[in-house]
């Protein structure tokens, strides 16, 4: 493995641990502010959409820059933002520093995700970017409960620090381990934009926003459901955001692994698994075995989806990868803010903390049909692209047509269909 792979795992699990860690302690913080959980779950949706603006931004306001460099700015905009949070005198100072420290978030997974599958041979690129993801995912084992149980225990502003300080051992690591790489030639702002013309990086990019919403529409609300409905004594949350870090990070192995090989019946798996698991969550979130094992199922399927989306991004944007890849980290995120925001319209309206479950199912089952017609598009396209095809070229054709995608292209058969 790369050293560099290690350096952006460690940015990965400071960037994780500050976007999850705040589920654990949404009552402390409404409490301390003065405002309602629903209200203080703003504080998700806010550092959602800030994910979901700062990629696109970021990323192109770092095309003039070497990637490492763009990274470490990156790490340092994070460190400020969790500075700004701990110090956060009232709610719209903390939201200011959460959306401050989102604006990183996109674009150094973005980013990172290119540089990750630059350092591998082609057919490990999936499992390159799953091991930068594994930050992400340990951040859930190790970070956010421990950032839960110091902030149950010390305050939620000690946490902030401490995650201010990860995101300082973060930028080191990139600074000492990942090569300074020159940028690609003749790749512009425009050729990056272009693969956004590409109905196949739309549909992965819908697919992300419902899929990974319907995770958030769950675990955003967790701890005012595991405690008010489930039974489970507050401190018993770390130890659940513990049981969902673990899924993470079996769920990112297993999706990285896969997505090399069967990438399309691996997000068929995930989503309709994950879909079902929402939805029996939402009657069976009273019973706390039931929801333990809900919990670790709906972190190891939602994040099963995530190198096999990202590499399917990175596939049908080739030419230009990098805004589309931070892009969809943005599509992440959004579908984190949409569900937060849906979560809280569920609970406002009296139907209980397991209700957001149900919006979950619904949107990890919209998710999977998109994925069904993205696959059939992608086999119509191929099929076209063979029946277009000279049936029986002679000698001289063959030797004037050139090489076949199977025959050039490092994609083999599939360079026909646009990956």
């Amino acid at each position: 493995m790369p050293l560099a792979l290690l350096a952006l795992a460690i940015g990965a699990f400071g960037i994780g641990t500050t976007e999850f860690v705040i589920m654990g302690l949404l009552p402390q913080v409404g409490a301390d502010l003065g405002v309602s959980v629903p209200t203080a779950g703003l504080l998700v949706t806010g550092y959602a959409l800030g994910v979901v603006a700062g990629a696109p931004i970021m990323t192109v306001l770092g095309t003039r820059i070497s990637r490492k460099n763009m990274l470490m700015l990156l790490m340092g905009l994070f460190i400020l933002g969790n500075l700004i949070s701990a110090a956060a005198p009232v709610f719209a100072v903390m939201l200011t520093g959460r959306v401050v420290a989102s604006l990183a978030h996109g674009a150094f997974f973005g980013i990172g995700s290119v540089v990750a599958a630059e350092l591998v041979a082609p057919d490990k690129k999936a499992g390159a970017i799953s091991m930068m993801f594994t930050g992400l995912t340990v951040a859930n084992v190790v970070g956010v409960p421990l950032g839960t149980f110091v902030g149950q225990s010390a305050g939620w502003r000690v946490t902030f620090l401490i995650v201010a300080a990860l995101g300082v051992l973060g930028l080191a690591g990139v600074a000492r381990l990942v090569p300074d790489v020159p940028k690609p030639e003749g790749v512009r702002l425009r050729h990056e934009v272009a693969a956004f013309r590409n109905t196949q990086v739309v549909l992965a990019m819908a697919m992300t926003v419902l899929g990974f919403g319907g995770v958030f529409a769950a675990i955003t609300y967790i701890a005012p459901m595991m405690t008010e409905v489930g039974g489970f004594a507050e401190s018993s949350v770390t130890w659940l955001l513990v049981v969902f870090g673990l899924g993470m990070v079996a769920g990112n192995l297993i999706g990285g692994r896969f997505a090399d090989r069967r990438l399309m019946p691996m997000l068929y798996t995930a989503l309709g698994g994950l879909a079902v698991v929402l939805l029996l969550f939402t009657f069976l979130a009273s019973g706390k075995a039931a929801s333990v094992v809900a919990v670790f199922l709906i972190g190891l399927l939602g994040f099963a989806t995530v190198p096999p989306l990202q590499k399917r991004v990175l596939d049908h944007a080739h030419g230009a990868p990098t805004l589309a890849s931070a892009a969809n980290i943005g599509a992440f995120n959004l579908g984190n803010a949409l569900a937060a925001w849906f979560g809280g319209l569920v609970i406002s309206a009296g139907l209980g903390y397991a209700a957001p479950n149900a919006v979950g199912a619904a949107l990890a089952a919209a998710a999977l049909v998109l994925a069904v017609i993205s696959h059939r598009l992608e086999l119509r396209q191929a099929r076209t692209a063979a029946a277009s095809a000279p049936a029986n070229p002679g000698p001289d054709a063959a030797s004037d047509r050139g090489p076949t995608p199977a025959e050039g292209s490092p994609l083999g058969a599939r360079a026909d269909i646009g990956l």
